[in-house]
């Protein structure tokens, strides 16, 4: 047999044992694991049984202890219970025993009243009883008793009421006049009291009467072109030594002046060198309206103003208003106004910028349409100057209706600036005006016999009728007068009105 054979031989015997062999071994770790299986299993449930019985004490221990917080707790809110129990009960004890009170005092009460109805019933009776026993003593009505007696009170309360207007009026006098002179005097007598005089001509002083003769020039050529660039009439008479300059506008009027100074001093007058001189003479005056606003606006201690507005101010120095210097007068009005306006609390910085710029107007209305109050208001608005000024600019003449104390205190600056001794000239016959104005108005009314203006304009004594008007109808024809004047006429200050009754009883000895 070869080889091959042999191995396949041994092959086909080998397999089948192997298979047995095999299978032996297999069954064998079988067993083998099933009983390390059944230890574990035994060993598991033994662990088992001991960790039930673990819980089961656990278990108990806790519910021993819960019952026990539970007992406790019930007997806690037992006592809580009781405590409530016991207070409700003494609340209402207490409520008890307070309504047995409220019941007795209900009952008190209800015979008080009683009484007291029985008492008035009793008072009525009485008083229908006395009541006609006083018709019958008096042989008058009720109603003809209650006229006689309100007639009487009404008298009665009228005297009271005049003497008490009297009382009152005399202490008035007592106290505010005193007042009121202290606060004024302390303030004029810090501000300048000279006078000063009203002028639309300005004259210049030239060395020689040939002088005369250069400044008209030939055929006139001179006078024409000063005339021309400045917009001032020249005024060459038979004046000594003297030419006149004429505008209403100061400020052109200053720079005709000293344009006509200074060709003098040169000698050279010509056309040509007559507008160099204005040229440089408007520059050198628009200069000094700048510095003359500058220095009014630091008088004024009114810092912080815009140019345009120092230098507008600054016009105001060639400006008069019945022969009182404008800028003068603005300056005077701050002070007055800060014055017043720290004496009764107000606002001293709008005061006195109010009070400065017042009358800014007049430097341009000659330019513009409108009254200087409303000009003045719009310019200030223009740059940036605050309301409450502006208000106290176009309320200072009542074309608005003032609305803050700072502008019912510019109006009284402005008054007492221009009011006081030697502010301003009037002209002779606007002042009789005036005068012949007062007791005209005084004369209007009923029962005057005379009256008299007295003190410049400043008082008007009026002579009544003593058969006509009483004590009484005199203080109210003085209160009368007074308002009418204030309603009719406009004046600087204020005016004094005394009516004055005088009765005289006159007999003969024989």
């Amino acid at each position: 047999m070869s080889t091959a054979i042999v191995v396949i031989i041994v092959m086909v015997i080998a397999l089948p044992v192997g298979a047995l062999i095999g299978l032996a071994l297999y069954q064998r770790r079988e067993k083998s694991k099933l009983a390390g299986t059944a230890a574990d299993a035994e060993r598991l449930l033994a662990e088992a049984q001991t960790r039930e019985k673990e819980l089961l004490l656990e278990a108990k221990e806790e519910a021993i202890r819960i019952r026990g917080q539970a007992e406790d707790e019930a007997k806690n809110m037992r006592q809580e219970v009781m405590r409530l129990e016991q207070r409700v009960s003494q609340r209402e004890e207490n409520i008890d025993r307070k309504q047995e009170s409220i019941d007795r005092r209900d009952s008190a009460l209800s015979d008080r009243e009683q009484k007291i109805e029985e008492a008035r019933q009793i008072i009525e009776e009485l008083h229908g009883q006395r009541l006609a026993e006083l018709e019958r003593v008096s042989h008058l009505t009720q109603s003809e008793a209650r006229t006689v007696l309100m007639t009487e009170m009404e008298a009665e309360v009228r005297e009271e009421a005049n003497r008490l207007v009297r009382q009152i009026e005399e202490e008035v006098k007592e106290t505010a006049g005193p007042r009121a002179r202290e606060i004024l005097t302390a303030t004029l007598q810090r501000i300048a009291t000279e006078t000063v005089s009203e002028s639309t001509v300005s004259v210049v002083p030239i060395p020689s009467e040939d002088m005369k003769g250069r400044i008209i020039g030939r055929e006139g050529r001179n006078i024409r072109a000063l005339e021309h660039a400045t917009g001032v009439d020249l005024i060459i008479d038979d004046t000594p030594d003297a030419v006149m300059l004429s505008s209403f506008d100061g400020v052109r009027r200053e720079v005709a002046r000293l344009s006509l100074t200074r060709l003098m001093s040169d000698g050279r007058i010509h056309p040509t060198r007559i507008e160099e001189i204005v040229e440089k003479s408007r520059i050198d005056v628009e200069n000094e309206l700048k510095t003359a606003g500058e220095e009014a606006m630091l008088e004024a201690n009114c810092s912080g103003l815009h140019p345009e507005i120092v230098r507008t101010l600054g016009r105001l120095k060639y400006r008069t208003s019945y022969g009182q210097n404008q800028l003068m007068h603005a300056v005077e009005s701050s002070k007055i106004g800060a014055l017043l306006a720290r004496e009764i609390g107000a606002d001293v910085n709008v005061m006195r910028r109010g009070a400065l710029l017042h009358d800014i107007g007049k430097a341009i209305d000659r330019e513009l349409e409108g009254t200087h109050a409303i000009l003045g208001a719009e310019l200030a608005r223009r740059y940036n100057i605050s309301e409450p000024v502006a208000h106290c600019i176009e309320a200072h003449h009542e074309e608005v209706t003032p609305s803050s104390i700072e502008a019912l205190l510019t109006q009284i600056a402005d008054a007492v600036s221009g009011g006081r001794p030697g502010a301003r000239m009037e002209a002779l016959e606007s002042y009789i005006k005036r005068l012949e104005e007062l007791e005209g108005i005084a004369n209007s009314f009923s029962g005057v016999d005379k009256s008299f203006a007295i003190q410049a304009g400043r008082e008007v004594r009026i002579l009544v009728k003593p058969e006509t008007i009483d004590d009484l109808g005199a203080m109210r024809l003085a209160r009368d007068v007074s308002k009418k004047i204030e309603e009719s006429m406009e004046y600087p200050g204020q005016i004094k009105v005394t009516v004055v009754r005088e009765t005289r009883a006159t007999d003969i000895a024989r």
